[in-house]
This record gives C-alpha cells, structure tokens and sequence, in this order.
C-alpha cells in the first residue's frame, strides 16, 4: 500500500532548499551535491559510463609569441 503524502502550497509559503539542506549532515549535503554533479556531466557531455574521462578535465594550449 503507497502512503505518499502530497500536500500543494503557495510558492512564497514554500520551505526553502536552503533549510532543508542545512538540517541534514553534512555527509548527506556532499552526497546530494555529488550525485548533482555526476547528473550535470551525463547531461552536458552524455552518458559516459564506465568512460575514465567523465570527470573534469583540463585542456591546454601552447601558443608561440614572436
């Protein structure tokens, strides 16, 4: 039996994310900002499982002054 309560509020009576957040650990608050960056790569650069490049990179370049 599913006993998911819904309950529908005004934007401006909405609890702020900032509140939610601070009242977790600190554990929890890395593990969702985590889990937000692994879905910011796949949806930037694609699904890229099991690739070694998936995360950041840097790109140099060399350019020759006269």
């Amino acid at each position: 039996m599913n006993k998911t309560q819904v309950r529908k509020v005004k934007l401006q009576e909405a609890p702020s994310d900032f509140a939610l957040r601070q009242s977790q650990s600190y554990e929890k608050r890395l593990e969702a900002l985590e889990r937000i960056r692994q879905e910011y790569t796949a949806w930037k650069h694609g699904s890229r499982e099991g690739d070694v490049r998936t995360g950041l990179q840097r790109v140099y370049r060399i350019i020759k002054r006269k």
